[in-house]
């Protein structure tokens, strides 16, 4: 049975519901199934094996906080290199995510959508059961498959320290 917590998180300051539990540095990362912008399968840990993870959970690329984010990160890949895999996951349909990618430029993260199983909003604990759509996190796996970095953000609107999540990307790297 899935968790259902209240209390962490409101939306226009209401309580709204968060499906699945947190994970914590060190577990293993759960892998889950999501869709490509092509509606292709897409296994997130599966599919990466060997490289470094970084995994953002957001609301919409449609909302300027994500866009942010998510555009920060696709400059950051060039610096990180090929060893390093970023995924932008969102409740976003497959073609938003690709005319948004398009329309910003962005072709060094993976734009992945949640929609149809919301799998991977339920295992990493991110799902806004309400409203159908993910909350604000972000998660750095290593090579072997382990959570290096766990950040849940307080709320919808706040953006992860992009400067820890890279420092933990190139640690994983180095080990």
């Amino acid at each position: 049975m899935t968790t259902e917590r209240k209390g962490l998180l409101k939306f226009q300051d209401v309580d709204v519901t968060v499906v699945g539990d947190d994970l914590k540095v060190g577990d293993q990362a759960p892998d889950f199934i999501v869709h490509t912008m092509d509606w292709k399968l897409w296994h997130g840990i599966e599919d990466t094996q060997g490289k470094v993870r970084i995994i953002g959970s957001l609301p919409s690329l449609n909302t300027p906080v994500c866009d942010r984010e998510t555009r920060r990160f696709n400059e950051e890949a060039s610096k990180l290199g090929d060893e390093v895999v970023i995924e932008m996951i969102s409740m976003d349909l497959p073609f938003t995510l690709k005319n948004w990618c398009g329309a910003a430029g962005v072709e060094r993260v993976l734009a992945l959508s949640d929609h149809l199983a919301a799998e991977f909003g339920e295992k990493y604990g991110v799902l806004i059961k309400e409203l159908r759509i993910l909350r604000r996190a972000i998660f750095v796996v290593d090579r072997k498959g382990f959570l290096t970095y766990v950040a849940y953000m307080p709320a919808l609107g706040d953006e992860p320290d992009y400067e820890a999540v890279l420092a933990h990307a190139r640690a994983a790297l180095g080990s």
